[in-house]
């Protein structure tokens, strides 16, 4: 079992939790990071281009003139490519790039990269975080206490402090069921509660 240190929100220790050491001390494996963020990057892809072919483009049912004695190249219609207000030639069609790699991948590659920020000692455990309201400057104080600036904050279903932080620009908030890959990558610091400590240990063990 991994020991972490547990600090109040005032970055005041006040005791020590053990974790699995395989989510939270595991091998890191840049290998799983490469695809489960490239799954997860290429499923945010809206895939909505409407670009028309020449059998969407309306009009051009009569052929524009006769096939010949103009001294003009022949032609059919007037929604052909090569004409202004034509259809495009092999246009891109709307598609999900959406793809979904194997469940072990995506865990594998999530106990790596909470390893990760534990190795570099970025993996904050705090006892709880409770908020009165909802309040942005009194979350920002609170990081600002424990040393963060680019953080993803996990707790277990609270609202006041998901709401509190949605604001802030470097700052993503979770719960354990939502904690992915690519945001614990992209933000330095992982800030967690002791609740969602364990959740994510019962999730990913």
């Amino acid at each position: 079992m991994a020991t972490f240190d547990v600090f109040n929100i005032e970055k005041k220790k006040v005791g020590t939790v053990d974790l699995a050491d395989a989510v939270f001390a595991a091998e890191v494996n840049e290998n799983l990071f490469y695809e489960v963020v490239k799954s997860q990057l290429a499923s945010r892809r809206a895939g909505t281009v409407g670009v028309k072919n020449r059998s969407l483009v309306s009009g051009g049912g009569k052929k524009p003139y006769k096939q010949k004695g103009t001294g003009r190249a022949r032609q059919g219609s007037i929604r052909a490519s090569h004409w202004v207000g034509g259809g495009k030639a092999m246009a891109p069609k709307s598609r999900d790039y959406s793809y979904r790699v194997p469940r072990k991948v995506r865990q594998g590659a999530l106990r790596s990269a909470l390893s990760l920020r534990a190795k570099e000692q970025n993996l904050i455990i705090v006892d709880k975080w409770d908020l009165a309201a909802i309040k942005t400057k009194q979350a920002a104080q609170t990081l600002g206490k424990l040393g963060v600036e680019s953080a993803i904050v996990i707790d277990v279903g609270n609202e006041k402090l998901g709401l509190s932080l949605r604001n802030l620009p470097k700052v993503t908030y979770v719960p354990p069921a939502g904690a992915n890959v690519y945001d614990v990558l992209k933000h330095k610091t992982i800030v967690l509660t002791q609740s969602a400590a364990k959740a994510l240990e019962a999730r990913l063990s």
